[in-house]
């Protein structure tokens, strides 16, 4: 039987990546949107293309009030679409940089960055426990930075260092349901993350480039792959960990 698993911030990216890669194994997507409808429309016309069968939702995922709205939309979808009360993984993958020294940080961008990338993961995971199945699997997405430093990133990565932490508590106490929970912290990658820089500006790219045993920065066909195999019956005993896919950064 197929699995669901649900992706948040799929409509671009890493996460839209990972989407495709799940549907690619033959199982289903939830997609989550902000504000990108219309490509998250188009991944789910992907998913469809591959045989499977794909929503997409609207969620702000650093809006914490807004998760019981949420879960309700993902209740009827799940009936609707696939007639089950329950889905089988999360990707918590939602999230934006921020870049700035610790002495030009501002309170409001600190915020930002850890209701989307530590409180928002937080709460959305407590929301969606009654509909996530026993034997299911979370992957939280860190960083490359909370082993290796770079100037700017001190909040962004903070919070996810903060995820990491979490990572191994969900990994404990949902032990019992048989949930297992990793933490997945990709290198710099050729994305659109933090308006395209690491893609679109030599001097980043080549910068990450030099620091990677393997001599480049990574792809999103780098990332969405490994997640979707780290969600498969393969890596069962996989749990708790922090997995770094970064081609050797910093080594």
């Amino acid at each position: 039987m197929s699995k669901i698993s649900l992706v948040t911030g799929s409509s671009r990216g890493l996460g839209r990546n990972t989407a495709l890669a799940i549907a690619g194994k033959g199982h289903d997507v939830i997609l989550t949107y902000q504000s990108r409808e219309a490509q998250a429309r188009e991944a789910v016309g992907e998913i469809t293309r591959l045989g499977r069968k794909a929503v997409a939702l609207q969620l702000d995922a650093g809006d914490v009030a807004a998760f019981p709205d949420f879960v309700d939309r993902l209740k009827a979808a799940l009936g609707q679409t696939w007639q089950r009360g329950t889905f089988d993984h999360l990707v918590n993958n939602a999230g934006h940089g921020d870049v700035a020294p610790i002495a030009d940080m501002t309170e409001a961008a600190f915020d930002k960055l850890v209701n989307v990338h530590f409180k928002g993961v937080f709460f959305l995971t407590q929301s969606l426990l009654p509909l996530l199945a026993d034997g299911g699997r979370i992957v939280n997405l860190s960083t490359g930075l909370t082993r290796v430093s770079a100037p700017g990133w001190s909040a962004y990565a903070a919070a996810k260092g903060a995820i990491e932490v979490l990572t191994v508590y969900l990994a404990k106490e949902l032990g019992h349901r048989r949930i297992a929970v990793n933490a997945v912290a990709p290198g710099a990658i050729e994305t659109d993350f933090l308006g395209g820089a690491v893609r679109d500006t030599p001097e980043f790219n080549q910068h990450f480039a030099a620091m990677t045993a393997l001599g480049r920065v990574g792809v999103a066909d780098d990332i969405g792959p490994m997640i979707a195999s780290l969600l498969s019956e393969d890596n069962r005993w996989v749990n708790a960990q922090r997995i770094e896919v970064s081609g050797g950064q910093g080594i």
